[in-house]
Parts: C-alpha cells; sequence; structure tokens
C-alpha cells in the first residue's frame, strides 16, 4: 500500500459540493481508502485570465493501485463533475481540478504523470492544506513543512466550515 497526496479545487459552480462530492468519489474507488482531508481554504487564482477565487483542500489516501490508474480515476471524476479539458483554458477557471501532488516516494517524468507534481513546491494553494494533514510527509527528501517555510502563503485563507468526516 502507498500513501498519496492529493490537491484539489474548484472555481465555478458549487465550489464546496464539487470538492466534497470529488472527495466521495474517490472514497468509493476500490483499492482506496482515504486517511485525512484537510479544512477548506479560498485562495486567489493563478493563471492567465481574471476569474473567481478557489476553494481548496487536500487529502491523503492510502493505496494499492498505480499512480497512472489513480490519475486516470481522477481524470475521470474531474470529467463527471463537469470539467472538460478539451475547451478549458489551461491555468483558467474550472468545476474541480485534482491533482496528485505525490504517490509515495515514487519519482516520474512522462508526457502523461510527472511526480512528484513538478509545481508543488510554489504553491501555497497546494503546500497550506496539505501541511494540515501530512506536516511530516516526505516527497523529494524533504517535508511538507519544510516546503511550507519557504512559500507564499499571502493568498491563502481558511475558511471555518465544517469539514465532512470521512
Amino acid at each position: 500500500m502507498t500513501e498519496a497526496l492529493l490537491a484539489l479545487g474548484s472555481n465555478l459552480g458549487d465550489r464546496k459540493g464539487l470538492v466534497d462530492e470529488a472527495v466521495v468519489r474517490l472514497g468509493r474507488w476500490p483499492g482506496i481508502r482515504l486517511l485525512a482531508r484537510s479544512s477548506y481554504y479560498k485562495t486567489a487564482p493563478v493563471g492567465p485570465v481574471s476569474q473567481e477565487w478557489f476553494l481548496n483542500i487536500a487529502v491523503v489516501l492510502r493505496t494499492d493501485i498505480h499512480p497512472e490508474t489513480l490519475l486516470a480515476g481522477c481524470h475521470a471524476i474531474e470529467a463527471a463533475l463537469g470539467r472538460d479539458r478539451a475547451v478549458e483554458i489551461p491555468l483558467g477557471p474550472r468545476f474541480i481540478d485534482i491533482d496528485l501532488i505525490a504517490f509515495g516516494e515514487v519519482t516520474r517524468s512522462g508526457a502523461g504523470l510527472n511526480l512528484p507534481h513538478p509545481r508543488f513546491a510554489e504553491r501555497g494553494f497546494v503546500l497550506v492544506p496539505l501541511s494540515e494533514v501530512a506536516p511530516a510527509a516526505r516527497i523529494g527528501g524533504r517535508t511538507v513543512a519544510g516546503y511550507l517555510a519557504a512559500a507564499d502563503r499571502s493568498k491563502v485563507e481558511k475558511f471555518d466550515w465544517p469539514v465532512p468526516v470521512l
């Protein structure tokens, strides 16, 4: 079994409903056990077009499936919840985004999958929620908390909404 770290976000439609439904769908997958999920965070968008703020969370799961299979499943959940990668603007608004940040200590670089996620260490909107649920997780030889210490957290704001029980 391998521990995987995922970041989820939405800035279109019912953000909270979409993020929560994505977590529910992840938890229903055979071979996946959800271990933890973070609080909700409001974050400033990063991208080439004007867009609404994002709602972001992070989840930790344990799985016996391959990282490519997990990523394909994440993409299938995104599509089922309204994301259409064929027509969206890169780094633009989206109904749901599920990023595979790390898969144990696996490192991989390829056309469809890069592990760990190539830009996670630059993104406060990933590191703040991730540090809430997995501060000691090691990615590329450093802990999530270590990456967070050097990250810009200025545009990440925690919501006081109750977090659903896993």
